[in-house]
């Protein structure tokens, strides 16, 4: 489809409200760890609706993930994690984004929204690529898409820390967010 007004042509793309398909999709993050490496982990239990405009730049999304299902294969550093030290999940259970706008920039998506951890919400901006449109062999019209942001984690009160023996410290500040989406067209 070419949006005549905007210009913007986007193979297969059809307007509609977009479901997210847990089972095709990941929410993940990864935080430099010990100054050498980093930790990467991700978000079993999730949700997010896309709904698709005529024109593509005035779509939005709204997802949250649930705080009590984060997995970074290591259950004592998920279990620290949930924690006050960290997210809280007692009292703050989801992580939550809304957009509040979607723009090009060279070329490029780019999705503007307001995400919330901790409860203390900051705006972001996430690298969107959409991965492509088609049916799957039930009916189901299905889109793919991928979406990168890098946020400061003391920015959402996640301050723990540890000083490390050998210099520097246990954890980084910078924490990147990865998307791998698959959605589905309601009918």
């Amino acid at each position: 489809m070419t949006n005549t007004a905007t210009g913007i042509e986007i193979p297969g793309y059809r307007t509609g409200t977009w479901i997210i398909d847990p089972t095709h999709s990941e929410v993940a993050f990864s935080i430099r760890h010990l100054m050498i490496s980093k930790v990467k982990g991700k978000f079993e239990r999730f949700d997010a609706t896309f709904v698709t405009a005529e024109n593509p730049l005035d779509s939005t999304v709204t997802a949250t993930a649930e705080v009590a299902s984060v997995n970074t294969n290591e259950p004592n550093r998920d279990a620290h994690l949930r924690t006050g030290d960290f997210f809280e999940a007692e009292t703050h259970p989801t992580i939550s984004f809304v957009s509040t706008g979607v723009r090009l920039e060279d070329g490029d998506f780019k999705v503007d929204g307001d995400l919330t951890i901790r409860g203390i919400t900051k705006p972001v901006t996430f690298d969107f690529e959409f991965g492509g449109f088609g049916g799957d062999p039930y009916g189901n019209y299905k889109a793919g898409a991928a979406a990168k942001t890098v946020i400061n984690r003391e920015d959402f009160g996640l301050h723990y820390n540890a000083a490390l023996e050998t210099g520097g410290v246990l954890l980084g500040d910078k924490v990147t967010i990865t998307l791998e989406l698959q959605a589905a067209l309601q009918q």
